[in-house]
């Protein structure tokens, strides 16, 4: 059985996704993916209600990348990119937080209190929302895409 709400993960631990979210990710309808289910081409689970859930690992297989993590809360902040918790390391009062958004790496310090109120650890996804006053834009030859 799985554990429903935020947060919710199979007994192995793994993150689950209710079949709604599931489906918005995959940009399939709801209709289709319990469709899926029935024909074996996607694995879910049931939750203690005998709701659907979906696996990350499901969603990640079908589309090819992970789902887009929403926020759940309005912010001013327009830059929110999601992604997967790859280091904590704390010290004292505060810590050093790596996310892992696509293919970028965001380093954030923030308070060691709020590492254990988000429940921040390795393999937790997590969105880094940036608000900032300046943005700063260089050119390094050797890292500029054409």
């Amino acid at each position: 059985m799985a554990t429903r709400g935020k947060g919710a993960r199979a007994a192995s631990g793994e993150p689950l996704l209710k079949a709604g979210d599931a489906a918005r990710a995959l940009d399939v309808s709801l209709d289709t993916l319990r469709r899926w289910d029935r024909e074996g081409r996607i694995r879910v689970v049931r939750d203690p209600a005998n709701r659907r859930m979906v696996p990350r690992s499901e969603v990640e297989r079908l589309s090819g990348h992970a789902p887009r993590h929403l926020t759940g809360t309005t912010l001013s902040a327009r830059n929110r990119l999601a992604g997967i918790v790859r280091s904590v390391e704390a010290d004292g009062v505060v810590a050093l937080v790596e996310i892992e958004a696509g293919p970028f790496r965001i380093a954030a310090v923030i308070t060691r209190d709020a590492v254990e109120e988000l429940g921040l650890a390795p393999g937790v996804p997590a969105v880094a929302t940036i608000k900032a006053t300046s943005v700063m834009v260089s050119r390094d030859e050797h890292q500029v895409h054409r």
